[in-house]
């Protein structure tokens, strides 16, 4: 009888100890869960804010486009000089904007300044001698390096340059530098 005494008090205690650990686990969860809690409704209060001033954005934007359509409907007549600061403006690069198709005349700098640095390397490796590059030497050249994401966002400008007439897309699937007109078809927006 004393031996079995003895085995239950100490498989109690280990019962009693493994509970403990359990309850020690479950509090530490809870204090986890609460602070996950407490942090998602600080998040969502900032993203509210976030979209708040999104918002804002979107609407003075809008206004100033409207106010700007209705003051431009007011303008009567625009003088000779008017007329050539608004031709200059509309040659002048946007970031983001599309790539009009080359045409003789059209200088480079109506590009965006990315495009802008492509042909310019195009251009500079010509002078120097060399022959079309490859989008990974394009890439080295501009200081991006030749990791894939930038090879391949570099490829999609290099192609639409050379759909437009700005680049010449060899065989073997370099680019050169040469210009011909080509008859771009109105495809809606491609940066």
């Amino acid at each position: 009888m004393p031996t079995s005494c003895v085995r239950f008090m100490v498989e109690g205690c280990a019962v009693t100890s493994v509970l403990g650990i359990l309850e020690e686990r479950e509090a530490a969860a809870r204090v986890r869960v609460e602070g996950l809690r407490e942090e998602v409704a600080r998040l969502a209060e900032v993203l509210e804010a976030a979209e708040i001033e999104l918002d804002r954005r979107v609407i003075a934007r809008e206004e100033l486009v409207e106010a700007l359509a209705v003051s431009a409907a007011g303008t009567t007549a625009v003088t000779g000089t008017e007329a050539e600061e608004e031709a200059a403006a509309a040659l002048a690069p946007v970031p983001g904007s599309t790539v009009p198709p080359w045409r003789d005349g059209l200088p480079v700098t109506v590009l965006a300044p990315g495009y802008q640095r492509i042909v310019g390397v195009l251009e500079r490796q010509r002078a120097a001698g060399h022959g079309p590059l490859r989008v990974k030497e394009i890439a080295v050249e501009l200081g991006l390096g030749a990791t894939p994401a930038k090879v391949e966002g570099l490829r999609s400008k290099a192609r639409r340059l050379a759909e437009r007439g700005w680049l010449i897309l060899e065989a073997s699937g370099a680019f050169s530098v040469g210009r011909r007109p080509v008859a771009v078809p109105d495809t809606g927006s491609s940066a």
